[in-house]
């Protein structure tokens, strides 16, 4: 529920088009909807802006299907986001829904009732290899689903220093970028150094042994130079994209 859905509500009681018992009916569930296995935050979009995302790692079909049932139910027009699905899960959400679509590469599930604009800029996400592009997909999605313009700039990683520095144009032109890499985890402080904008870095599990699953990079990330740097957990796309978005929305 968003608040141009609360207000056309109070409007429709107003006019007399929706009885005092109707209204009641469809805000019995606010702020939560208790399925049992799980709650359903409907007053999320009213209190931060976007609903509640639908984490599917650990879930059965059975229960996300669930979950998307009762957040299409209100007749609002946000968007829902499920991450780290699969595609058992794509298929029990697209019967509820045929605007369902899944995105390979980041394992998430997005259903677009609504294409409006609310960021103030836009948000790029980069990556230091082709490898961390599943974790820079879930950001770039998850920033798309809440309302914000995003582009993205791939394989732009250290190693080949020019091949970022021939994208200064794109840097300049974001107002927030989202930064992933794995290995050492360096391309956060470079890129941080060349802007004025927050630059939100993802470390990726992406690397050999001594990478010790993402950790070197993490670590990397968390001792950057560069001020303007935050850091998320590892292969964190998803609070990467969210954090982006919530700065520029402010």
């Amino acid at each position: 529920m968003d608040d141009r859905y609360i207000r056309g509500l109070f409007d429709d009681v107003r006019t007399g088009r929706l009885s005092v018992a109707h209204a009641t009916e469809r805000l019995r569930h606010l702020p939560f909807e208790d399925l049992g296995f799980a709650k359903i935050d409907h007053h999320r979009v009213l209190r931060q802006g976007f609903a509640e995302v639908v984490y599917a790692r650990g879930k059965t079909p059975q229960q996300v299907a669930g979950i998307v049932r009762g957040m299409l139910r209100p007749r609002a027009e946000h968007n829902i986001l499920i991450t780290r699905a699969d595609e058992r899960i794509y298929r029990a959400v697209r019967r509820l829904n045929r605007n369902a679509k899944f995105h390979p590469l980041s394992k998430a599930i997005s259903i677009r009732r609504s294409r409006t604009i609310s960021g103030k800029g836009q948000i790029l996400v980069i990556t230091a290899g082709t490898s961390d592009i599943p974790v820079a997909e879930e950001a770039a999605v998850t920033a798309v689903m809440m309302g914000n313009r995003v582009e993205v700039l791939y394989d732009v990683g250290v190693a080949g220093l020019h091949r970022l520095l021939r994208q200064r144009e794109k840097l300049a032109a974001a107002r927030v970028i989202v930064c992933t890499a794995g290995m050492e985890g360096a391309l956060p402080s470079v890129v941080a150094g060349l802007v004025r904008v927050p630059v939100i870095a993802v470390p990726t599990s992406i690397g050999y042994g001594a990478s010790f699953g993402g950790l070197a990079a993490l670590l990397g990330m968390l001792n950057s130079c560069a001020s303007n740097v935050c850091v998320v957990n590892i292969d964190n796309g998803f609070g990467g994209g969210c954090v982006a978005s919530v700065i520029n929305h402010l």
